[in-house]
């Protein structure tokens, strides 16, 4: 009897076990690759990253009991604003053989055309647009993930918000609207697209101020003055992102409401944002611990937003002038 009781505690032991343990050689550790595409690598380093994102997916990790270089090894890579350096960093990452590859954005479809064995953990924005993947619900391919928007139609709640801001606009610039990034080009498609439609049902008229890089960026501005816009909605794409800062200041010079998909920008002294609810970063760790313990991409679905969270900063709003709703106060994270 005690001989069998020890089996049994032995098989259940082995079973309680992570399987990714019983499938990597010994003394071998997972090795997840955490590539972003715009901050700075210094701001992904260290067991406090800088990065927001590289923050909430390190410590998310570390709660599931993973311990960095002792049971899992954490390669960063950033492209840092360039996306003509992602194809090269997904190959070398390809060549080292990682075990899984966390990315975001249109860097999600730049991985995907290095690897389609390497189980990818994406987060973006419509996954079916990228071609990434054919179905949500049961992934088609190796990529699986979190999606930060339910689509396009986000734009035209967005373009709603800033109107009940700032109700005599007439004229809206929109960065990004022409956004030439051939990894991205569907879902652009489809977002110019929603947001033309969400401006005419507002009486709104969209200006397109296409930004391919950071020297277009005084170009844009100077279009924007010509234009005599009204107001300004940044869709946020890798180069908007890095540059942020110098549209926030224009903003603010120009004295024109500005809405962001990117909170940081609230933070950083922009006007508002309207963005899904937090916890996607951390999501992807979990993710990533489902892979690690024997899960397949198309056993994972990718998992959609159900909240979003509008923010504003209301000392910006008092140098432009505007008075919130109170409607919008009562649902907002006011940033005073």
């Amino acid at each position: 009897m005690t001989t069998r009781r020890k089996l049994v505690a032995f098989i259940a032991a082995c079973a309680a076990a992570p399987l990714f343990a019983l499938a990597q050689p010994a003394g071998k550790i997972p090795r997840i690759a955490l590539v972003h595409p715009t901050v700075s690598l210094a701001d992904m380093q260290g067991s406090k990253p800088a990065d927001r994102l590289t923050q909430e997916f390190v410590e998310r990790l570390r709660q599931l009991g993973y311990v960095e270089g002792r049971s899992i090894s954490i390669e960063r890579r950033s492209a840092e604003g360039q996306p003509e350096r992602l194809p090269a960093l997904m190959k070398d990452l390809v060549d080292l053989r990682m075990d899984v590859i966390v990315t975001l954005g249109s860097a999600v479809r730049v991985a995907r055309r290095a690897t389609s064995t390497i189980p990818i953990v994406g987060l973006l924005d419509d996954p079916i647009a990228a071609g990434v993947t054919a179905n949500l619900a049961r992934p088609t391919q190796n990529v699986t993930g979190v999606t930060f928007t339910s689509g396009p139609a986000l734009l035209g709640k967005s373009l709603q918000f800033l109107k009940e801001v700032a109700p005599r606009s007439r004229r809206v610039a929109v960065f990004d609207f022409k956004y030439v990034d051939a990894n991205a080009t569907p879902f652009v498609h489809q977002r110019r697209q929603a947001a033309e439609a969400a401006a005419r049902e507002l009486g709104l008229t969209l200006v397109a101020v296409g930004v391919n890089s950071g020297d277009d960026l005084d170009q844009a501005f100077a279009l924007i003055d010509r234009a005599g816009v009204d107001a300004v909605m940044d869709i946020t794409s890798t180069v908007t992102y890095v540059h942020r800062h110098r549209i926030i200041d224009f903003a603010a010079q120009r004295r024109l409401p500005a809405i962001y998909v990117c909170r940081e920008c609230v933070d950083e002294g922009g006007l508002m944002s309207y963005m899904s609810g937090s916890g996607g970063s951390e999501r992807l760790a979990e993710y990533v611990d489902k892979l690690l313990k024997g899960a397949r991409p198309a056993d994972l679905p990718f998992e959609q937003p159900s909240k979003y969270e509008l923010a504003i900063n209301l000392k910006t709003a008092a140098q432009l002038g505007l008075t919130i709703p109170q409607s919008l106060l009562l649902v907002a994270e006011v940033i005073r």
